[in-house]
């Protein structure tokens, strides 16, 4: 086996919420990494987080933060919007990144941060985590092994209780910004578009409903849209994030099935096979809610806790992150270009939807009805 030379890390985790502490957790048992800082605006958040990764520098600066000499890479886990500035920052001082989804919220700031990225020649990934699960994997392996043959059309339905939805429009003035396609559904359209790596899609039309969430937040409940491809393959895609609070998911159930001229794969994501339900109030999800009593184990992305660690995708993203960095691993993470294209197709998907017509693929800033 060749000898790798194994760099010691010196890690900035930028945004000490939910995500930052689980990849922390992660980080803080990982063999290269030597050093942890924190920049953290929450200073009771910054402390928690702090004491329970054994931070060595915590500041509510992030410029402070990836401008330390011990810092030779940075996790970006801020809230979505403010994800911009601390990618900048740290392409300024050539820092390697695993950077949360999306890369930004509108196409001109995405396309500037993957421009800066690029031209830098930066390592860097974003977490599309659910890459990371095993059954995804194995998918991505029969498809890339021509086990389908020629892919020719891909359905994907992702069904989420409302919990999601509200949090994101009770955290935002600007709930037009926000959408079941643009926050959530890119899981779903992410691992679609690794599946057909390498087809060009070239038009997107869809159809968006408001009708449980938009009289009190004024969201949308679920857009559903086709995808064509410039080889005539089709992609048919749906998303709803308004069901009852009640529907046992804790986040995301997602059937996929992949048709092809030799074969087909169909992936029941759905998480029905482990169902918990209880008398007492579990705080289990994103969003834990005492009314629910029934929960599909499984369905909150980053994964599980047991036995007082995370276990799941997002420890097994953190770890190959960290040995991509520190040995030069490969990982099947998705690169900022996958990035910057997932986020232009969901935000194609609510413009043809608000439109009712047709767009073409791609579209770019001026056409982002966001901004």
């Amino acid at each position: 086996m060749r000898d790798r030379q194994a760099k010691n890390l010196g890690l900035a985790i930028v945004g000490a919420g939910r995500v930052g502490l689980f990849r922390g957790e992660v980080a803080a048992r990982h063999p290269q990494v030597g050093w942890i800082g924190i920049a953290e605006k929450n200073p009771e958040r910054a402390k928690f987080v702090a004491e329970k990764l054994k931070a060595d520098f915590v500041t509510d600066s992030y410029e402070e933060l990836l401008s330390r000499p011990e810092v030779n890479a940075a996790i970006i886990s801020t809230d979505e919007h403010l994800h911009v500035d601390p990618i900048m920052k740290a392409v300024e001082h050539g820092l390697p990144m695993l950077i949360e989804k999306p890369l930004a919220t509108e196409l001109a700031d995405s396309a500037k941060v993957l421009a800066a990225i690029e031209s830098a020649g930066i390592d860097a990934v974003v977490g599309y985590t659910q890459r990371f699960r095993r059954r995804w994997l194995a998918a991505k392996e029969k498809v890339s092994a021509g086990q389908l043959g020629d892919i020719t059309l891909v359905t994907s339905r992702a069904f989420m209780n409302r919990l999601v939805a509200i949090d994101n429009y009770k955290r935002t003035t600007h709930p037009e910004r926000i959408s079941p396609m643009v926050i959530s559904g890119t899981h779903a359209l992410d691992i679609v578009m690794w599946m057909m790596q390498g087809k060009t899609p070239v038009e997107v039309y869809a159809r968006a409903i408001d009708k449980a969430l938009g009289p009190e937040y004024k969201g949308i409940d679920a857009t559903s849209g086709v995808v064509t491809f410039s080889d005539g393959t089709i992609y048919q895609a749906t998303i709803s994030w308004a069901l009852p609070v009640v529907w046992p998911g804790a986040v995301y159930s997602l059937d996929v099935g992949i048709v092809g001229t030799e074969g087909v794969l169909t992936i029941d994501d759905t998480h029905r096979d482990i169902v918990l339900a209880t008398s007492k109030f579990q705080g289990e999800g994103y969003a834990p809610d005492a009314t629910r009593r029934v929960d599909f184990m499984g369905s909150y992305p980053p994964g599980d806790m047991a036995l007082g660690e995370l276990r799941g995708p997002m420890r097994e993203e953190t770890d190959s992150w960290l040995n991509r960095v520190s040995l030069g691993l490969p990982t099947p993470a998705a690169t900022v270009a996958d990035a910057h294209k997932n986020l232009m197709m969901t935000k194609a998907f609510d413009l043809s939807a608000r439109l009712k017509r047709p767009v073409a693929l791609p579209i770019d800033a001026k056409d982002d009805i966001y901004s």
